[in-house]
């Protein structure tokens, strides 16, 4: 049972975020109407394989879905697929459907999730160009995906990586275009965008750093080539875009509720209507281990907030919030990030990049924030711990070796 007499639950979104709400409300008691509504016509899935191990054919698609259908039906939740919410009248507690439906709500969640930066060159509206977000962009991409071919990635971020190092697989001929000096130049440090520069070209990527692309030529409505501003034309089959995400948040501000990139929420995920929460990449939230508020693009926010959300509607005491934390799988790397690196000072290295396992760590007037571990599990949850604490740590401590991370774990916590 919810706080307040809440019967009525709709969740606007139907991505990580939401799927975690619809469980955590029913496993913590909640027994009255439940309503979901999607803009795709799949069922909630997981988005991370879309751009690795779907991508490249090796995760079926049923393995995407969080739960199967069936699940929804016991547990009495109402899928309504294939529509949006798009509008929200607060006075009346109701939300305006796609179609001209409203639904009556309580507590109304938005879990509207983010979209694509879009590409505004000439010729991006030319077949051949692709975005790679949905579970419908992955089933446009892959058919596309053909040994010999000439792929262009613009955007050096995880997702454009991410796909290169799939193609590259399939045999395709990659280029990665860069606008900035180096690649996941917004993310990390200069050693570890160097040590991923270099592992793309050992797999004959080629990477083209600090380029701006001016516009893209067709033939016969199809892609044909990607043109820099410097006039060097690139010859390609097809462009993917990977040059960002924006949050969801205009239904939100059309009804009133704050923004700043991303619907404000509190530690609950309440917005600034108390009937109205969010969550997932569209709520900018408080980053408590960091004391400002930001938006975090993660199925560890995702899941986090989700049960913040429910714990709050349904009157229980907050959940733990952990340590943002991330994943990349890049050829046979498993990159782990855990905390926030933006604004370090201070960045050592434990490990040998050359041995393709070690660990980047960041420090910020001796206190750790941040680590990037590369197929070295143990310093990503030592880290994970040791930043929740507000460890300071020494940078030679870090760097050594001969002791194990849960050494170093053990003794920061004395």
């Amino acid at each position: 049972m919810a706080q307040g007499g809440i019967r009525n639950i709709v969740v606007a979104g139907a991505g990580q975020a939401a799927a975690q709400a619809l469980q955590s409300l029913r496993s913590g008691g909640y027994d009255g109407t439940l309503t979901v509504v999607g803009d795709e016509a799949a069922l909630p899935y997981q988005r991370p394989p879309l751009s690795k191990a779907y991508l490249k054919g090796e995760f079926e698609e049923d393995r995407l879905y969080f739960k199967p259908g069936s699940w929804y039906e016991d547990q009495n939740i109402e899928v309504v697929l294939g529509t949006t919410v798009t509008g929200i009248n607060r006075a009346q507690r109701e939300v305006q459907l796609e179609h001209g439906g409203h639904l009556p709500y309580d507590a109304l969640i938005l879990a509207t999730g983010s979209r694509p930066r879009q590409l505004t060159l000439p010729g991006a509206d030319l077949g051949g160009v692709y975005d790679l977000r949905s579970l419908a962009d992955v089933e446009r991409l892959s058919p596309q995906m053909v040994a010999g071919r000439k792929l262009v990635i613009i955007g050096a971020g995880y997702i454009g990586l991410e796909a290169a190092a799939v193609a590259r697989h399939m045999g395709l001929e990659v280029t990665v275009l860069e606008m900035a000096p180096r690649v996941l130049a917004r993310v990390t440090s200069p050693a570890l965008s160097a040590f991923y520069e270099a592992e793309h070209r050992s797999h004959g990527v080629t990477i083209l750093t600090g380029v701006q692309t001016s516009r893209l030529n067709g033939a016969n409505g199809q892609v044909t080539s990607v043109v820099l501003a410097d006039g060097k034309e690139l010859p390609a089959d097809i462009v993917l875009s990977g040059i960002g995400i924006l949050p969801n948040e205009e239904l939100a501000k059309a009804a009133g509720i704050a923004c700043s990139n991303g619907i404000l929420v509190d530690r609950d995920g309440r917005t600034s209507d108390p009937n109205v929460y969010a969550a997932g990449d569209c709520a900018s939230r408080p980053l408590v281990h960091y004391g400002r508020s930001g938006r975090l693009e993660s199925v560890h926010n995702a899941i986090e907030q989700g049960k913040l959300v429910a714990a709050a509607i349904l009157g229980l005491p907050r959940p733990a919030e952990d340590c943002p934390w991330f994943w990349s799988d890049q050829y046979d790397l498993k990159l782990q990030i855990a905390g926030l690196s933006q604004g370090y000072d201070t960045h050592v290295v434990r490990g040998d990049p050359a041995s393709r396992k070690f660990a980047v760590f960041y420090l910020k007037n001796g206190t750790l924030i941040a680590v990037d571990a590369v197929n070295s599990p143990p310093e990503f949850l030592a880290s994970k711990k040791l930043i929740m604490s507000g460890a300071k740590l020494a940078p030679n401590v870090l760097i050594d070796t001969s002791t194990p991370m849960k050494d170093i774990a053990a003794q920061a916590a004395a």
